[in-house]
């Protein structure tokens, strides 16, 4: 186990357990009475841990379906089983309060070095390898698994024999409508000179409907509409190959990139239509 890694690690681990006992009634309304949550499949988590849960989210910086995931996981499993969400670094230089609370409830910058420390003392991982282009996507591909080709998340488990656990959802793309991303124009102009924003790249600027600004343009804090979103936990899937090589192997890689996301796909694609019965 790495000294520095793990200094790395306690520099950002925040986990805050007695604000998180706190939130649990919040969040707990918000489950049952806000986004009138159905959840299923959580038999499939295995009983030992470490585990790379992948999910797929929706609605904006809000993201409400990963905060019913984290608040069911909180409530079936306690606080003793920990799982630390890796969240884009760009939240920390953005969004600093956001960043904060989030990092009191669970999540670090993803970062090879801090993923491993955080593995190395026995937690399990939860990300979203889509970042903002999924969560932003336009409300025509809410059926889409969309991980916009990022493949880290498959190195890592690859590297340390993960199983991956797929976490999918349905609805929370009607609670912000994204209309259209028009990060491409933006970014033209960017490169004839314009600069971004507080000197940082959004990498997505959607034209969404939603709450609390109407109509709006670019990734800002929103406010969920109340709409009924289910989550689904799927079976884990295990990796024939692990190590380093076979973690460097693009070919390999790429053929399991194919292999989670079609697997995603289908779950996604089945809880779709049961939700829409």
């Amino acid at each position: 186990m790495s000294v520095c890694r793990q200094a790395a690690l306690r520099r950002w681990q925040r986990r805050d357990p007695q604000l998180i006992q706190r939130l649990m009634p919040f969040w707990g309304w918000f489950y049952a009475h806000y986004f009138r949550v159905v959840s299923d499949g959580w038999e499939h988590i295995p009983d030992a841990d470490p585990l790379l849960f992948v999910g797929s989210h929706n609605g904006g910086l809000a993201a409400p379906d990963m905060h019913m995931v984290m608040y069911d996981w909180f409530r079936r499993f306690g606080l003793e089983r920990p799982v630390l969400g890796l969240a884009h670094p760009k939240v920390w230089l953005g969004y600093p309060p956001l960043a904060d609370l989030a990092a009191r409830t669970g999540a670090i910058p993803y970062h090879p070095r801090l993923a491993l420390a955080a593995l190395e003392e026995g937690n399990s991982l939860l990300v979203y390898p889509g970042g903002g282009q999924d969560t932003f996507r336009p409300h025509r591909d809410r059926g889409r698994i969309h991980f916009a080709g990022r493949t880290g998340f498959l190195r890592l488990a690859i590297w340390h024999g993960l199983p991956i656990v797929p976490v999918i959802s349905w609805g929370a793309h009607d609670t912000l409508v994204v209309i259209e991303d028009f990060y491409p124009q933006f970014r033209a102009l960017h490169e004839r000179g314009m600069p971004w924003l507080f000197g940082i790249d959004p990498e997505v600027m959607p034209l969404y409907l939603g709450l609390p600004w109407g109509l709006a343009l670019g990734p800002l804090l929103n406010l969920p509409l109340p709409v009924r979103i289910h989550t689904r936990v799927c079976p884990p899937i295990r990796l024939e190959r692990s190590g380093h090589a076979a973690s460097r192997d693009r070919a390999y890689v790429q053929a399991c990139y194919q292999r989670v996301t079609a697997a995603m796909q289908d779950a996604l694609d089945r809880l779709a239509a049961e939700a829409q019965r």
